[in-house]
């Protein structure tokens, strides 16, 4: 593994995902998980202060980077709740069928080189009646910061660990066989070409 993607990326990447803005984004969706949940993309741990000890039975956190979870084990340890972290690549859930009540995916589906499939296997997972909560940034809706989002895109992704800036979030996530109960889209404070957010839940 390069030595930038090793020691110096996990660190960038969880200064800039705990970023003022950011963090309200995901205070707003994180505590609506309840029961048994499953969060991709688990990281450095930035989501698990937001999660409700009272509706949270336990965590399961995958993610690919071992080095973004040594970040996040100081984190799990004051929350109150079980958390399970698991190094898998993303898109490869070993778990049942029908065996969470609740995902959330936080920044994370810009990353994930095949992000339908791992829709697919989210919704496997997801109980009837369970939800998909999800906070991404992606295609923004003016054509100024879309064409700007195309460019930046291929000399982006390397530095930001395999981030794509102009991925249509809400078409991903209906593609993976989920209907998207409730949906809010705005920028963020911030560069536009990396500030466009959707946030809601599916199921």
């Amino acid at each position: 593994m390069p030595l930038y993607e090793r020691y110096i990326l996990p660190h960038l990447i969880d200064f800039a995902c705990g970023m003022g803005a950011v963090m309200k984004a995901r205070a707003k969706i994180v505590p609506q998980a309840q029961g048994r949940v499953l969060e991709i993309g688990i990281g450095s741990g930035l989501n698990l202060a937001f999660y409700d000890a009272q509706r949270v039975s336990a965590i399961v956190g995958v993610d690919p980077s071992a080095e973004m979870q040594k970040l996040a084990h100081a984190r799990a340890a004051r929350i109150g709740i079980p958390v399970e972290m698991i190094a898998l690549e993303l898109g490869e859930i070993q778990a049942a069928e029908a065996s969470f009540d609740s995902i959330v995916c936080t920044f994370t589906l810009c990353t994930i080189p095949d992000a339908v499939a791992a829709l697919k296997d989210m919704r496997r997972v997801l109980k009837p009646g369970g939800r998909l909560l999800f906070c991404e940034h992606g295609l923004a809706p003016d054509a100024p910061v879309v064409r700007w989002q195309h460019r930046l895109t291929p000399y982006w992704k390397p530095l930001a660990g395999g981030c794509h800036l102009n991925r249509d979030i809400p078409a991903l996530i209906a593609a993976g066989g989920f209907h998207i109960g409730a949906l809010d889209t705005r920028y963020l404070k911030g560069p536009k070409p990396m500030t466009h957010v959707f946030s809601g839940w599916a199921d």
